[in-house]
């Protein structure tokens, strides 16, 4: 027996409320002022009208909950971890610098076959081929690169022509202010080492169970952690490792170390 469940209509935005409701009024102004010959109502009318429609054309951005891309990214990084396992690749991943690229907008992150950081010559045109013999290793796409890319057109610049400081001063306001994916974001310097703090995340979730992907988490990473990776390569020109990747259920913090490797 199949049971028909009733489509529930969905509430019209906002501003459409707002925007029909002036205009209506508006006209009701403009016609009340041509049949009592009254010009306050018709500039009250117009004034409404122009308001209404400026409602009517206000773009309103589209949410989803976290939940649901959470959902639909972790198994992904599940896949990604079980093929890494199944092919015995031990390396970290090193995210490569722009000159590894032929476009810079672009991005790739090398998993050795052997424990370390190998770093393949720039004449292997990893771009073209995801395995690599020289060293023997794994070549994939940043699971962070579109959230970069995202960074980028906020902010209106490219990375490759930044520098850490900058970084250091745009993104905490790009973080919590303009995306809104996070509280608060601190991001702080020790030599090769960055360490990375986003309070309140609403990709906290996601990050909590990509810890328990052993090829990912302290590796790859997940999207998030991924996306600094990314962007801290392009702004140093330089291959960028994460060195360790925690998630505090109390403070509800994600804490990242990456390491600027020379060469």
């Amino acid at each position: 027996m199949r049971l028909r469940i009733p489509r529930i209509p969905r509430r019209p935005r906002t501003p459409n409320i707002i925007g029909l409701t002036l205009v209506s009024c508006g006209i009701l102004a403009l016609v009340g002022s041509i049949i009592f010959v009254a010009s306050i109502l018709a500039f009250i009318g117009l004034g409404l009208t122009f308001w209404g429609f400026l409602f009517l054309l206000l773009k309103q951005e589209a949410y989803v909950k976290s939940e649901l891309l959470d959902s639909t990214a972790t198994r992904s990084l599940e896949n990604l971890d079980r093929i890494l396992t199944e092919l015995e690749y031990k390396g970290k991943g090193v995210y490569l610098p722009p000159k590894y690229l032929k476009n810079f907008k672009s991005g790739i992150v090398y998993v050795s076959k052997k424990k370390g950081n190998e770093i393949p010559p720039l004449e292997e045109k990893l771009e073209e081929k995801m395995f690599s013999s020289n060293p023997n290793g794994l070549s994939i796409m940043p699971p962070g690169l579109d959230l970069t890319n995202l960074y980028e057109r906020e902010i209106g610049t490219d990375f490759i022509r930044t520098d850490l400081k900058y970084l250091q001063d745009s993104l905490p306001k790009l973080f919590i202010e303009n995306l809104e994916i996070a509280q608060d974001l601190e991001i702080n310097t020790e030599g090769n080492l960055v360490n990375v703090k986003i309070t309140d995340s609403v990709y906290k979730d996601f990050c909590k169970q990509a810890q328990k992907l052993s090829n990912i988490c302290n590796s790859i990473g997940c999207p998030l952690c991924s996306s600094i990776a990314c962007t801290l390569t392009r702004a140093t020109g330089k291959p960028v490792v994460i060195e360790n990747s925690e998630y505090s259920e109390k403070d509800k913090t994600i804490n990242v170390q990456y390491r600027i490797l020379e060469g």
